[in-house]
């Protein structure tokens, strides 16, 4: 009986154990993560050393996988060819106050003299200025008056074709940037402060660069602390090279360097951006008409590109006309022109100095700056 017992007592304790060891088995495969586990598992990720990721010893034995090393890459401008009239819209959503109040009031029942004030008082509130815009009235009061038309759509053709007309599509505004024996073409940027002159060096640095040309840039606004690190920005964008100099240091010495460097990189164009001066100081004037002269003792000058900008109006031919006294200007690039609706300003400034618009900023983008199209800009007036 006592045997009998014990065998049974035995009996259960092994099949205790086998049901205890069984399942402790299956608990295992659903564990949670050790302490130590959870701890490798919130680390941050493992760093990078060379070429390989580091393998925690729990994952030795698996593959490695190898990671690239980042590489920088420079940006690739598209072809200037056309870029104003892919900003049209831009262009016309800023200026079609002038194109649509003109219509307005020369596809009216009636034409009269108060009629014409109105379409001259438009163009003259568009920066046109007072003699082109008499001009303008004039050429159309006669086309009207022998056609005899309200048509819309014809009154639309002849503005667009007197507009076109007084803008001059007959002006040359290809940038000068031919080599000769040997030397890079040098292009000075001039103007006042807040016409945005250091961004439209760097983004005709693009637009001559997406074209296939190589540049080297001079930062010779010394005075102005950014100046430097906003053009290098730009550069490095285009793999342009920058020259700068010490700041508060001599803007000549610095395009003199940035020239000297053109040469030996035997680079197609170099771009001098010059410190903004106020019309009104005569020192720092002369001062630009110095930086002219020392580059001129290596290469000759070929673009003098004065920055104005457009919202500024009239008052930015009183800027035109004492920079055309220091430095002969050869074109006009207008920045802001996407926010304003006095395109006029475009006939005004060619009036005044006698020379083209070449370039337009169109936006804040980088490739907003875009060669002048007379017909696109005519376009984007009229509708």
């Amino acid at each position: 009986m006592v045997n009998g017992t014990l065998y049974l007592l035995l009996g259960i304790f092994i099949l205790a154990l086998i049901v205890a060891v069984t399942v402790k088995l299956v608990k295992g495969r659903g564990e949670l993560p050790s302490a130590s586990t959870r701890a490798g598992l919130d680390a941050p990720p493992t760093a990078v050393t060379g070429d390989l990721v580091d393998v925690p010893p729990e994952l030795a034995g698996l593959e490695t996988v190898e990671t690239p090393v980042p590489t920088s890459t420079l940006d690739v401008p598209a072809p200037t060819a056309g870029r104003l009239g892919r900003l049209r819209a831009r262009l016309a959503r800023s200026n079609s106050a002038i194109g649509q109040g003109l219509l307005a009031l020369l596809s009216g029942a009636t034409i009269d003299a108060d009629t014409w004030q109105e379409v001259g008082d438009t163009l003259i509130v568009a920066d046109l200025g007072v003699a082109p815009a008499r001009e303008l009235v004039e050429r159309l009061k006669v086309r009207v008056a022998a056609e005899d038309t309200a048509d819309p759509e014809r009154v639309r053709t002849m503005l667009r074709e007197e507009l076109l007309a007084i803008v001059d599509p007959t002006l040359d505004r290809s940038l000068s940037t031919t080599r000769e024996d040997g030397l890079p073409a040098v292009i000075l940027i001039v103007g006042v402060n807040g016409t945005g002159k250091t961004t439209t060096t760097g983004k005709l640095a693009r637009v001559l660069i997406a074209d296939g040309r190589t540049v080297v840039l001079g930062a010779a606004d010394t005075f102005r602390a950014a100046a430097a690190d906003q053009l290098q920005t730009w550069g490095d964008r285009v793999g342009a090279t920058v020259v700068r100099g010490p700041e508060g240091g001599d803007p000549a010495s610095v395009a003199f360097d940035a020239v000297h460097e053109g040469i030996t990189e035997n680079v197609d164009t170099v771009l001098i951006d010059t410190a903004g001066r106020l019309h009104t100081k005569s020192g720092l004037m002369d001062e630009l008409g110095k930086v002219k002269r020392v580059v001129e003792r290596q290469v000759p000058v070929n673009e003098v590109l004065l920055v104005l900008d457009a919202t500024t109006g009239q008052n930015g031919l009183t800027q035109a006309r004492v920079f055309a006294e220091v430095v002969q200007v050869t074109g006009i690039v207008l920045t802001k022109l996407d926010g304003t609706a006095k395109g006029g300003i475009v006939v005004a400034v060619q009036r005044e100095l006698g020379v083209p618009v070449k370039l337009v900023g169109l936006g804040e983008g980088p490739d907003d700056l875009a060669p002048f199209d007379p017909e696109a800009f005519v376009d984007a007036l009229v509708g």
